[in-house]
Parts: structure tokens; sequence; C-alpha cells
């Protein structure tokens, strides 16, 4: 007898929460010999609500489903088994900070359960990340005001994103309050794909900001404080993030090669990026004058430079200047791509050193560009017309 999976009936397992309790729902095509294996697994029963069959939820029951039905069913199992290991590569994350922000004391009312926070050490996720996902799914406890987290169903969900949304946040910013969702549900609970009907929003891709080469010379130009612009001339000339910028030591300066080492970049991703002959000198000059122990760009007390600092020495540069664009410390990480693509260098270089993933990121960068469009001509010139 064929028993190859294209001619084998297909049992779709999703999850199913009943009176505060994990359940495992059945979905497939009825038929006498399916409806019999189900029910040989002993305490299944209907939900008249959800119109389906449940058992209760174990790892041992999970393992009696695909004994039962191998051979027989083809078992679609992806909503309890995901394929996403840690990446060991990433350093020891400690989250005391957020730990004492967002765990429930007797003296605050705001709570996040102590198993989330650990989780997102244990798969080691970055601080920034870790504090955002905390911060939304702590408001997202607070509307459901008391409600267990275990009853929360894609409606709930759904009902406080409407209300995100009359806020007027942006769909980036539904977009983390549902991963920060989420991850309670697929992480902590082990529950992978536990809201596969949520939709996520459609995000706006819009053009980069960018300052041309004569701002950029123009804003260095009016920045005589040496470490503000050490900073900002180091953000442009090796298109760094500004995370990159705090994260950047001494001993990632490789001066006799012309090249920077940026550690964990975002995707903790390390990738060399370029060292200019300008920026070394100016980087000299302030090292000899402030002295960094670490990182290279400290605060007084010697820890990271903040990233309200750079933001604010970034806007009195530019009011300086005279520069009324709107423009962030990004700006000068796109500015640096795009004047790299205005010079003929290639996209592929471009991509590496910025540290993008796929291609299509940097793409974007070729409709920004002014040089993109020089030698390409408009169809009306063809057509000779006396104007």
């Amino acid at each position: 007898m064929d028993f190859s999976t294209s001619s084998l009936p297909l049992l779709t397992l999703k999850h199913l929460v009943l009176k505060g309790e994990r359940k495992i729902a059945f979905e497939y095509k009825s038929s006498k010999k399916i409806d019999e294996l189900v029910r040989s697994l002993g305490d299944v029963w209907w939900s008249n609500h959800y119109q389906v069959a449940y058992t209760s939820y174990s790892k041992e029951k999970l393992n009696q489903i695909y004994i039962t039905f191998r051979g027989k069913a083809w078992i679609n199992g992806r909503f309890f088994y995901r394929n996403r290991p840690i990446d060991n590569s990433r350093g020891i994350v400690y989250l005391n900070e957020i730990r004492e922000k967002y765990l429930q004391t007797p003296q605050k009312n705001i709570v996040c359960p102590k198993e989330y926070i650990e989780m997102l050490e244990s798969r080691r996720y970055s601080t920034n990340t870790a504090r955002t996902y905390t911060g939304l799914f702590t408001q997202f406890i607070q509307y459901l005001r008391g409600k267990p987290l275990i009853e929360v169903n894609e409606l709930d969900i759904k009902r406080y994103l409407y209300e995100i949304v009359k806020t007027g946040k942006s769909a980036s910013y539904q977009n983390q309050v549902i991963n920060a969702i989420k991850f309670y549900y697929e992480q902590v609970l082990d529950m992978p794909h536990r809201f596969y009907e949520l939709r996520r929003p459609m995000t706006v891709r819009k053009l980069p900001n960018t300052l041309s080469k004569e701002e950029i010379k123009k804003l260095l130009a009016y920045t005589t404080n040496l470490k503000h612009k050490a900073i900002l001339a180091t953000i442009y000339s090796c298109g760094l993030r500004i995370s990159e910028l705090q994260n950047l030591k001494i001993c990632d300066i490789l001066s006799d090669q012309g090249l920077v080492i940026v550690r964990e970049g975002k995707g903790k991703k390390d990738r060399t990026t370029l060292l200019a002959e300008t920026t070394l000198k100016l980087l000299r000059k302030y090292y000899v004058t402030y002295r960094p122990e670490v990182y290279v760009f400290e605060n007084p007390q010697g820890g990271k430079y903040s990233t309200k600092s750079v933001q604010n020495i970034l806007q009195q540069s530019l009011r300086k200047a005279g520069i009324h664009k709107p423009a962030s410390p990004h700006t000068l990480r796109h500015s640096f791509a795009t004047h790299l693509l205005e010079s003929g260098t290639d996209l592929r270089y471009i991509q590496v050193l910025l540290g993008h993933g796929s291609s299509k990121t940097t793409e974007i960068y070729t409709q920004v560009s002014s040089s993109s469009y020089s030698e390409i001509k408009s169809p009306i010139e063809r057509l000779n017309l006396d104007v």
C-alpha cells in the first residue's frame, strides 16, 4: 500500500485554551478512518463553540498522536514545534535593570511575568529589544485588567491593536506590539504560532533622509568641539548605527589596516567597515585630548556615551550650520551609503559595509542617489520637440 505523503489525509494540530487549560485541537476532513483514529487516542472531546475535536495537552500526548497516525495521515504539527535554535554566539545577557523596573513589588503595580524576562535572557535577546518587548507586553497586561494571560485569544489582541491604531501609532510600532505578545505565548508558554490568525499591518517603506556632501562638509565645519566632531565624523565615514558607535571599543580601531571592526551589530553580527585617513587623524587628536579607557567615546564617568547625547550633538550642529532638513544620527549612515553609491561603489560592497542581511535593503539607496539617474534619458528627449 502506498503511504507517500501526497496520498495521505492531512491532520493539523492547533492550540486550544478552554477554561484556562491548554488543549490540542484536531483540524481535518472528516472520514470514518480518521475519526476512529482520533477517538482511539482516548480523552477526546468535542467543542461545539469551536467545532473541533480536542484532547488534553502534554508532550506525551503529542508523541502518542504521531505514533497513532504514522503512515495513516500527514501530521501538520508546526504550531507545536519551532525550529529556532538559540544563538550561542551571543554573549550572556543579564537584564537586571529591566527586572528592577518591571517585576512586581509591593511598592508598584506594574507587573511582567518573571518567566518572560528569564526567557529573554535565555534566548539572549539584546538589552534594547528586551527593554522594548517587556515595556510593550506590560502595557498589554495593564489593558487586560486582570484577565488571565492563558485565556487571551485573537479577539483580545485585535481589540488592543485597534486601540493602538486609534492613537496614531505607526505600523512598525504595531508590529513590535505583536512580536512582544507572541513572544510570551510562543516562547515562554511554548505554544508556537499560537496566534496564527493575526494579520500584521503593512509597513510603509519610506525613502531614507540624507544630507548632501556639501551639507555634511558644512555640518562638520560648524561642529567646533573636538569630541563632537569626532563622533559625527565616525558615524558618517564608517556608516555606523548609533548603537554601533556606542559599543565601539579602542581595540576595534585597526589603524594599520584602515578598518573598523563593528562587533555585534544588528542581528548580533560582526563586520568590518572603512576607516578613512581623515577620520583616523581626527580620532588620534581626540584620543590625545580625552584619553578614553575602554570605549572610543565615553561619558565623563567612563561608561558608554548615551543615545540622547549623540542626538543632541547632531541637532546643535545642524542649527549652527543652518541646515533645516529633518535629520538624525541614522541620517549620517544613510548619507554614507548614498554618497558611496554616487561615487560608483558596487552595491554589493555597500551591503557588506552596512551589514545588511539582504541586498534588497541596500537597493533602496538607488532611489535617493542622484547619480543613479544621471545617465538615463527620458523618452521625451527622443521626440525632438521644439520648445
